[in-house]
């Protein structure tokens, strides 16, 4: 295999690249780079970890402003 753009919501916001007999993830936006560079068995192991990271962070409540 070789590189492959990852998109989330239609847009694309990373590549895997073939590394250690997995592939490793290449965030290019700002909102997964927290899975910048760990390694997946799969494209769809990627998608599912944006997917859960999106939400997680999507369910974390606001700040109260004082």
């Amino acid at each position: 295999m070789q590189k492959q753009v990852i998109e989330f919501g239609g847009e694309p916001v990373g590549i895997v690249v073939p590394d250690q007999d997995r592939l490793k993830f290449i965030a290019v936006k700002f909102h997964v780079i927290d899975l910048d560079e760990q390694r997946f068995d799969t494209p769809d192991q990627v998608r599912l970890a944006i997917r859960d990271l999106v939400r997680s962070r999507n369910n974390v409540p606001a700040a109260i402003h004082a």
